[in-house]
């Protein structure tokens, strides 16, 4: 009954601590929340766009699950604010997800997913998203990496509604 559009750019030091409470929503929350994730590259981190379209080929090659463990694992590891994983590390962390390295790289240097990162950072852009991370929560917009807490009740008020 929850669906939760999150729109992140995996450089941005605001994201990487935000992440944990979207983890932890999802599983408190196991059945009745949805999460979309978005790319946000915002323009002054130099590694968001390239990072966001080695997740897509992730996925494609590896599907959901090796999605999500690609973007978990870059957050623990980036130091964030724009270089803090370094491109030339991509396709190993995709290897160690278990995603075929050779088959990675053609889909990344082959640019196969920068349009589709483009169009996030657009479609945000055109629902007011300013900044990362900004979810939605069932249309309403939560900006900043807000507390636990904070996200945990507007997902409450949403399903008491229900």
């Amino acid at each position: 009954p929850v669906t939760l559009i999150e729109y992140s750019d995996l450089e941005c030091p605001f994201c990487k601590s935000f992440h944990p409470s979207m983890e932890k929503l999802m599983t408190e929350y196991d059945g009745k929340v949805r999460w979309i994730y978005r790319h946000f590259p915002l323009s002054f981190h130099a590694n968001a766009q390239n990072e966001g379209e080695a997740a897509e080929c992730v996925g494609k090659l590896g599907g959901g699950d090796k999605y999500w463990q690609f973007i978990d694992t870059l957050f623990e590891r980036t130091t964030s604010n724009g270089t803090g994983f370094a491109l030339d590390q991509l396709p190993v962390l995709a290897q160690e997800v278990g995603v075929n390295q050779t088959q990675f790289k053609t889909c990344l240097d082959g640019g196969e997913f920068a349009a589709k990162v483009q169009n996030d950072l657009t479609e945000g852009s055109a629902y007011g998203v300013g900044g990362t991370p900004s979810t939605f929560v069932n249309g309403r917009m939560v900006e900043g990496a807000v507390p636990y807490e904070q996200l945990k009740q507007v997902v409450d008020q949403i399903l008491s509604q229900n």
